[in-house]
């Protein structure tokens, strides 16, 4: 194990970002821990940060965390070991933080334990499944697949397939699949997959090119009734089990 490690981490120079990307996982997994066990009210368990009365979210800690890891990463001993090492693990338990709590940051209010409280965990998977395939060696928009050696048009390979890539991840995101037009971000094959599949009701896509009464208009309505509805459902179930179930009021 330590072997593979040395070879696929440690040479490939992706320690930093292995750090960052455990550290993310298990900070997350540990404040949700935390918040379920304070929601339970468990005794031995300690409760929220409250000075004076205030109840500090750990979104603060997250900004902090953040803010010291970028300041530190840009300084003099930035890329410096362990300091690299060091200030990748502390943005990775900083970013945790933070977007655990990315729905009450958008809503504006504490919506931590209602529905729209499950943003936050779509973000953290998000995130994480991004981060996960960055460790693994995947290449934003399939510059990967663009290189090829010894030939003088490389240049123009990039720059075309970034282009071609880039214009799938826009119409899979104007097609109002999210989750689907960012991961194409990394995995240019799932982008062209969304750009070709009808788009969701409502989405600007949709509004577009898919006349009222019109035969696509229908046919995208009972897809977002049956098959979304059915991961809707699956991952809700996950979520449920992973950063618990939210309130029935909110």
């Amino acid at each position: 194990m330590f072997d593979w490690y040395r070879r696929e981490i440690i040479a490939q120079g992706k320690q930093p970002l292995a750090l960052m990307f455990v550290a993310f996982v298990v900070t997350f997994l540990f404040i949700r821990f935390s918040v379920r066990m304070i929601r339970a009210g468990v005794r031995w368990w300690p409760g929220n940060v409250a000075p004076g009365g205030l109840h500090v979210h750990h979104v603060v800690f997250g900004v902090v965390f953040m803010l010291i890891a970028g300041a530190g990463a840009f300084s003099t001993i930035g890329n410096e070991a362990p300091w690299a090492e060091v200030f990748a693990a502390l943005f990775g338990c900083g970013a945790a933080l933070v977007l655990d709590e990315f729905a009450s940051l958008l809503h504006l209010r504490d919506v931590y334990w209602e529905e729209q409280g499950r943003a936050s965990v779509d973000a953290v998977f998000l995130a994480a499944a991004l981060g996960g395939l960055l460790l693994v060696g995947v290449a934003p928009f399939g510059v990967a697949e663009a290189s090829i050696e010894n030939t003088p048009q490389t240049r123009w390979n990039h720059a075309l397939v970034i282009v071609v890539n880039t214009g799938f991840v826009a119409v899979t995101l104007l097609k109002g699949k999210i989750r689907v037009g960012l991961l194409g971000i990394l995995v240019p094959g799932l982008a062209l997959v969304g750009a070709l599949r009808l788009a969701r009701p409502g989405s600007p896509w949709a509004r577009w090119h898919y006349k009222a009464g019109s035969r696509r208009a229908r046919r995208a309505l009972v897809r977002e009734a049956h098959q979304h509805a059915r991961w809707v459902r699956l991952t809700r179930r996950l979520q449920d089990v992973l950063a618990g179930r939210p309130s029935v009021s909110g």
